[in-house]
């Protein structure tokens, strides 16, 4: 189906946009959309890319819109990021964009915001129902089949779909290049109404056959994997380029059951088999193979390797796929082997062979889908060594991730602690020091670590004012920059999809060099139990989540990497904390089982704020408790020493009564004064026994020495108890004195050189002090200056 427009006007360029900048909220920013006056070139020589057409083009952007969402109802999730390549960073923006008239402007507002930012803008080609939803579980709608050819022989492939699934509605070039020269493509094919429910995953199974059977991008099995916007820019490496449609018929529209079952008619394109790449092509084909008996000595034109190789490739390729898993893979290679092969070959043949066979085939396709294993399919093998070989292997140990085997190669760290006691903050304090290189609280690494921070509950602007509040050295700044990567608060399981997601930004993130840390912050917000729906304290649901989900993502990501779990603690009495700190956990016992350390967070008194860490390892010896605070913006360890280890509760009770009565004492002696009396020290014990919560006479004649020593109480005797109208000649030290003791009673006084009336009485300056040393009465050397010996303690 054709319609009667010029189709040269749908990749026109526009004229330059001169336009005030608009909101970056463009969902809300009707008032300030861009307006085009496009023109027309009616030129019919050969379409060439024009390298000042670099701006973004209305009318492509209104095509692509109306071939991909034409159809459809709900909301548009749209993003942009910086593409790879340019020399700078910058933080993604997801807007969501409903699906009507309004649409086409609006993206054309947002892609012209990108361009100036420049960042290259992408929509999943289909629609959620709500804002903030974008998960493959979130697209209630679907309009459009797609492929994207990004390798090989494009025009052998675009012929060859053409040819056996008919002329598509669509054809995008994204702005890469092949290695040959070849722009690399999108290819849509709109369908004649919407996809919804499980049509959807029809539609995204298609998307995964065309690209097997043409190689393709095989990503598009995923309901929400993005694709680049038409008449938006390319940046990638340095390269600016314009998306531009080379073919569109919007009219044109395709049924999916016809276009299923062209799919499923269509030959793999040119190039593309699904035997193995040694199979030559007069050998039969795999469907054959399947099938057909294959005797010893090549008597049917056809050896045994050949037959079992080529059939172990097919299964093999099924597993990589996702269509197998890897125990129905291996049983099928079984059942071959059982039924085809005269004679069969041992177990262990076949083993050694479908483990060569899928080295080859990951070195050649890459990694499988994480939700396979990523060990070949076959039996499986489990290690034994005699005690003589354990003692006699000298080779050197695994170097720590984090020493002292708090994180060792592979292993799992859990660290527990309440909400709110700082878990995340001090996550990332000693992250960024293990990403610099540098010690943290006697936590070492080798030497700087590439670091990935998954994190789920801080979003992007809290994080980046949590970062900057942190009181860090330059240096470990400068060093940890680039091996640092922390996700913003992230909306998503980990479950397969969310896997995947997590594995492509970890290796967008060090594209070089593998992961060494990867850190979750915290399990709660992603926990995955699998199809039961258990939660956390289910040990089957915790122990697929440990097994299925985090392991199988380490495994993807870099098998020797050190995996960090934040995980919160349940409310335990303090004495159940004492005795075993690690059963605060929360949820299933499983996962006290299944780590190789351990560290509890928690404050031991809820007054104070030191926090002290509880370390267990299961690969090296206990290591004590450490008690820590954060000073000044810094992490630091409080030295134990001074610290109460029994009764400390009881201990602070005392030492609180003890502060209590020397402010008692001080406010007696000052307020005494105030109304003309004045004390010795067995006076004032006889004169406020049993008052002011003081206790008895020798209690308080205690205290008062104490307090004397420590400098809190100092004496008026000899010269200056006469001037102030006292008899000090009996009296050993003299008459108490404390600093700002006025002597009474206080009258009205006239200060002569200000005029100001005020409430006044004669000051009391001490004149001895008692000897810290000795305990002899000592003349103080400057009357005015009070000394304390300690400024906590009475």
């Amino acid at each position: 189906m054709t319609d009667d427009r010029d189709p040269e006007t749908h990749d026109a360029p526009a004229d330059k946009d001169t336009q005030e900048p608009v909101e970056k909220r463009v969902e809300q920013a009707d008032d300030n959309l861009v307006h085009f006056n496009p023109w027309r070139d009616f030129s019919d020589a050969p379409r060439r890319i024009d390298v000042f057409g670099d701006e973004p083009d209305a009318e492509q952007i209104a095509t692509f819109m109306g071939v991909v969402f034409g159809y459809s109802e709900g909301l548009i999730p749209v993003r942009s990021f910086i593409d790879k390549g340019q020399g700078f960073d910058g933080r993604p923006h997801n807007i969501w964009v409903d699906a009507n008239e309004a649409a086409p402007e609006k993206m054309t507002t947002f892609a012209r915001w990108a361009w100036r930012e420049g960042a290259a803008v992408y929509v999943i080609p289909g629609v959620v129902a709500e804002q903030g939803q974008a998960k493959a579980t979130d697209i209630v709608g679907m309009q459009t089949v797609v492929v994207d050819l990004d390798c090989g022989d494009i025009d052998a492939k675009l012929a060859h779909l053409a040819r056996h699934l008919g002329q598509p509605t669509m054809i995008v070039e994204s702005g890469g290049v092949t290695g040959d020269g070849q722009q690399k493509c999108h290819v849509w094919w709109k369908l004649s109404e919407p996809a919804e429910g499980e049509e959807i995953a029809r539609v995204c199974r298609l998307r995964g056959e065309i690209a097997v059977k043409v190689g393709g991008d095989k990503h598009f099995r995923s309901a929400h994997q993005p694709i680049r916007v038409a008449g938006s820019v390319y940046y990638k490496n340095n390269f600016k380029t314009l998306v531009r449609i080379v073919e569109v018929d919007p009219y044109l529209d395709h049924d999916l059951t016809e276009l299923e079952e062209a799919v499923l008619d269509m030959p793999p394109a040119p190039g593309i088999t699904f035997e193995p790449s040694f199979a030559q092509d007069d050998k039969p084909l795999v469907e054959d193979v399947l099938t057909r008996p294959v005797r010893e000595g090549a008597q049917d034109g056809w050896s045994r390797f050949e037959g079992a190789s080529a059939a172990i490739g097919h299964f093999i390729r099924m597993v990589h796929e996702g269509r197998m898993t890897k125990d129905e893979g291996w049983e099928g290679i079984c059942q071959y082997n059982a039924a085809m092969l005269r004679p069969s070959w041992s177990v262990e043949r076949l083993q050694r062979e479908s483990e060569r066979i899928w080295a080859l085939h990951v070195e050649k396709n890459g990694p499988p889908a994480l939700s396979v294993s990523l060990r070949a399919p076959g039996p499986i093998q489990v290690d034994a060594f005699s005690l003589g070989a354990l003692l006699d292997d000298r080779s050197p140990m695994p170097e720590d991730l984090i020493a002292p085997r708090v994180l060792t190669p592979g292993g799992l760290l859990v660290l527990g602690g309440a909400p709110k006691v700082g878990k995340s903050d001090f996550l990332i304090s000693w992250l960024v020091h293990m990403a610099a290189g540098e010690p943290f609280l006697g936590f070492a690494p080798p030497r700087p670590l590439r670091v990935f921070y998954l994190q789920a509950e801080i979003q992007y602007d809290y994080l980046r004012e949590r970062l900057q509040s942190i009181a860090l050295d330059p240096d470990v700044i400068a060093r940890a920059r680039g091996t640092f990567v922390a996700t913003p608060k992230l909306r998503l399981l980990l479950d397969s999809d969310g896997q995947t997601g997590v594995a492509e930004a970890i290796r967008h993130a060090f594209p070089d060099e593998p992961v060494d840390v990867l850190c979750i912050d915290p399990i709660r917000n992603v926990f995955d139990g699998g199809t039961d729906g258990g939660g956390e304290n289910d040990n089957d649901a915790m122990m697929f989540f440990l097994r299925e989900r985090v392991e199988l993502l380490r495994e993807a990501v870099n098998p020797d990497c050190g995996v960090i779990l934040a995980h919160h603690t349940k409310k335990l009495a303090k004495q159940q904390v004492k005795e075993d700190p690690f059963l605060a956990l929360s949820g299933a016992s499983s996962l006290r089982g299944f780590y190789t350390s351990g560290i509890i967070m928690h404050r031991p008194d809820e007054e104070r704020t030191e926090r002290r860490l509880e370390i267990e390892l299961r690969n090296g010896p206990a290591m004590p408790a450490m008690l820590v605070d954060k000073r000044g913006g810094r992490w630091v360890e409080i030295r134990q020493q001074g610290e109460r280890l029994v009764r400390a509760e009881y201990g602070a009770q005392l030492d609180a009564e003890r502060l209590r009565k020397r402010d008692a004492i001080l406010e007696l002696l000052l307020s005494e004064a105030a109304e003309g009396r004045m004390y010795s020290a067995y006076q004032f014990a006889e004169t406020f026994e049993n008052k002011a919560g003081l206790g008895g006479l020798s209690t308080i004649r205690e205290r008062l020495s104490v307090l004397a020593t420590k400098g809190y109480v100092k004496f008026v005797k000899d010269e200056a108890a006469r001037a102030l109208g006292l008899d000090s000649a009996r009296l050993k030290f003299g008459f108490l004195c404390a600093e700002g003791m006025v002597l009474g009673p206080l009258e009205d006084a006239v200060d002569e050189e200000t005029g100001e009336v005020f409430r006044g009485g004669r000051p009391v300056l001490p004149s001895h002090h008692k000897c810290a040393q000795t305990g002899a009465a000592l003349p103080v050397e400057n009357p005015s200056v009070w000394v304390h010996r300690e400024e906590d303690a009475a």
